[in-house]
Formats: C-alpha cells, sequence, structure tokens
C-alpha cells in the first residue's frame, strides 16, 4: 500500500481499478481454459473424417453429459460478466478502505467535536496520506487551531475586560474618599485655596480617568500624558492624600532627591531646596501612590513611610508600612488580578495589579518585599 499513499485519489483509484480488472481477466481467461479443457473430456458426437477420407461417427454425449456441456458454457458466460464486475467492486472498496475510511472517520469526528464546543482535540496530519483528502484533513486542522486561538484571545479579551472594570472601579476609590475628605473640611469651614484647588485637581482627575477607561480595551493601553511636576508638590500631594487616605496613622515622607528636598512628617508642609521639575503622567503617578498608600492604610498598625527618589531617569515611589507584611507567594510571583491571599477580597487584588500595570505602562516596575513590614516600590521612567 506505500506506493499508493502519496498518490491523488484520481491515480489511486485508475491504479486499483486497472490492477483488479487486469486481476479479473486472468480469471476470466484461466476459467475458459478450464472449462474448455474439461469440456474436450466430454464426447461431443458428430462425424470424424480423417486424411484418407474415412468418416467415422462419434459417439454421442449422454444427457447428463449434454447437461455439463451446458454447465461450463454458462460458467464461462458467466465469468466475463461476474470476474470484471467483481474486480471493479474490489478496486472500490480496496480505495474506500485505504483512501476514504480513515479521514473521513476522522473529519465526521472532528465536526461532532467542534459542534460541542471542543476544540482540544488535534488530527494527525503526518500520518494521513499526502492526497485530497489528506490536504482537507491538514486544512481542518489549520481551522481547528485559528479557532481555538480566537476562542482563547476572546476569553483572554473577557477576563482582561472583568479586570480593567475592576480596576476602574477601584481606582476610582481612593480619589473619591480624598474628594470626601475634602468636602468634610469645607463643612467645618476649611475653605483655603488649597482645599478648593485639592477638590478641582481631584474633579479634573476623575473626568480625565473616566474619560481615558471608557476609549481603552486594556489597562496597558491607556495613554500616557506628560505633565510637567515638582518635587515640592508631589510631596504636598502625598501628605493631603495621606491625610485623607490613613487619618489615624503616623505618615512620614522624605526624599533622597539631589535638589536637597527633605520632607518629614506628612502632616506638615513640606520644605523645598530648589525648584526643579521633570515630566511625567500625573494622574498616572497619582493613582499608583494611592493604590500603594490606601494598601498600607489597612495592613499597617501605627505608621506609614513614604520615600521619593530620582536617579538616572527615573522616579522612585516607596511606601512601607509596620504591618505582618506581603504573604510569600505574593512576594514572589508578583501581583496578580483578583490576587487575594486571605478571606477578605479586598486584600492584596486589584490595587497592586493594577497599580504594576500602570508603572509598566510609564515605562517602570513595581516591586514588593517584606522588611520590618510591607514595602512597595514603584518607578516611573521620566520623559
Amino acid at each position: 500500500m506505500g506506493w499508493l499513499k502519496n498518490r491523488n485519489l484520481k491515480q489511486t483509484f485508475f491504479l486499483l481499478a486497472f490492477a483488479c480488472l487486469a486481476v479479473s481477466l486472468f480469471l476470466v481467461a484461466l476459467t475458459w481454459a478450464v472449462c474448455t479443457a474439461f469440456a474436450d473430456t466430454i464426447p461431443s458426437g458428430g462425424m470424424s473424417i480423417d486424411f484418407s477420407g474415412t468418416v467415422t461417427a462419434l459417439a454421442p454425449p449422454s444427457p447428463g453429459q449434454e447437461r455439463l456441456l451446458r454447465l461450463l458454457a454458462g460458467i464461462r458466460l458467466l465469468s466475463c460478466i461476474l470476474f470484471p464486475v467483481s474486480g471493479l467492486g474490489m478496486a472500490a472498496t480496496l480505495f474506500y478502505h485505504w483512501k476514504l475510511k480513515r479521514p473521513i472517520a476522522i473529519l465526521r469526528t472532528g465536526t461532532e467535536r467542534i459542534r460541542q464546543q471542543d476544540l482540544t482535540f488535534s488530527i494527525p496530519c503526518s500520518e494521513l496520506p499526502k492526497d485530497e483528502l489528506g490536504e482537507v484533513c491538514a486544512a481542518f486542522e489549520t481551522m481547528r487551531v485559528r479557532l481555538l486561538e480566537t476562542n482563547r484571545e476572546l476569553w483572554r479579551q473577557a477576563e482582561e475586560y472583568k479586570r480593567l472594570n475592576a480596576a476602574f472601579s477601584h481606582n476610582l476609590r481612593n480619589p473619591v474618599t480624598v474628594l470626601k475628605g475634602t468636602v468634610t473640611l469645607m463643612r467645618q469651614g476649611i475653605r483655603d485655596d488649597q482645599t478648593v484647588h485639592r477638590l478641582e485637581t481631584y474633579t479634573l482627575r476623575l473626568e480625565r480617568y473616566a474619560e481615558a477607561m471608557g476609549s481603552i480595551q486594556q489597562l496597558g493601553q491607556m495613554p500616557l500624558q506628560a505633565d510637567r511636576v515638582s518635587v515640592s508638590a508631589l510631596c504636598m500631594e502625598l501628605s493631603e492624600t495621606a491625610k485623607c487616605l490613613a487619618p489615624a496613622l503616623q505618615t512620614d515622607i522624605s526624599t533622597n532627591i539631589s535638589t536637597g528636598i527633605s520632607c518629614t512628617d506628612g502632616r506638615k508642609d513640606c520644605k523645598t531646596a530648589g525648584p526643579d521639575t521633570f515630566l511625567l503622567d500625573h494622574a498616572l503617578f497619582l493613582t499608583v501612590a494611592e493604590n500603594l498608600m490606601g494598601n498600607a492604610a489597612r495592613f499597617a498598625r501605627r505608621r506609614i513611610r513614604i520615600d521619593l527618589a530620582l536617579s538616572e531617569g527615573f522616579l522612585s515611589l516607596t511606601v512601607s508600612d509596620d504591618g505582618n507584611g506581603y504573604p510569600a507567594q505574593l512576594v514572589n510571583d508578583g501581583p496578580k488580578p483578583f490576587g487575594t491571599q486571605d478571606a477578605n477580597p479586598e486584600h492584596f487584588g486589584m490595587g497592586l495589579y493594577s497599580s504594576l500595570i500602570l508603572c509598566q505602562k510609564h515605562g517602570g516596575s513595581l516591586k514588593l518585599r517584606n522588611r520590618e513590614g510591607a514595602v512597595a516600590s514603584a518607578s516611573f521612567r521620566l520623559f
């Protein structure tokens, strides 16, 4: 059968039909020869004339021999019809079993599994003949792989939408908390320019964030916007945000930047030794900062420390607390979407994961470690 494996269907059927017809014609000739030889042994009657002119009467066949002669003639005639037809039937049978049966069974099984929405099977194309049906099976396997990839991509997009919505909801929580704290201060009669500015800034930021999230399909597609900010402004914003997110905790803010800025005790105004500014996405930085501070506020016992540093074109933000620290799995594997580590679904969830994505979007990273509590270090590449 090896000589037929890689031939096309037309050639295969022609060769099988030719071979079977050749065998059938041989059998027809053999049948005729055998029947003729056997019939010659039976008296046929009539007369025999030799070379001298002598006429000799031949013995006639008996009634039984006449029936046998008619039977032999019928066998010869039947063989001329039966053997060629049987040869063609055998060629068709062999053609089906050798070339059609397995590919058709594979295609039928594959179609049924696809109908049942099961794409986890595979077609052994290397084991099939290199003919038209083999090509159909190969095309079917390619279609199955494409469908599987498409389904996985749709599933990934669906999961990404879920994560995006979760991140959207999570990242709105901290700005809303700051706005609530600002409103509370205004109700208490504290309506200085700083409070009004913070209210205006966070309102515009929420508007921009909602518009951006409504126009993207993935968190990583969130557009960057270069804003010129100063270290002193960032210290002030971190201080005010800490008041709203962790009002009952001691918050210390310090910097390690060449300008000589030194901010201590986040409850007091930060003082700067230089007006240096740089470019980064201000809203994205604040979103990450709020996530890290909000996470630290939930687990800290008494205090939170915030450190800013500028080195080799990167701005780093480190938020640490005096709590029990991160779980070992979170430190080793990094933040995962919905990667909660205990019974409380808010713990180590979308805040850290979305912060990781946003840091990577800004050309930086997010690293977690434990050192007398939990320490989260976020870096941002400056424009």
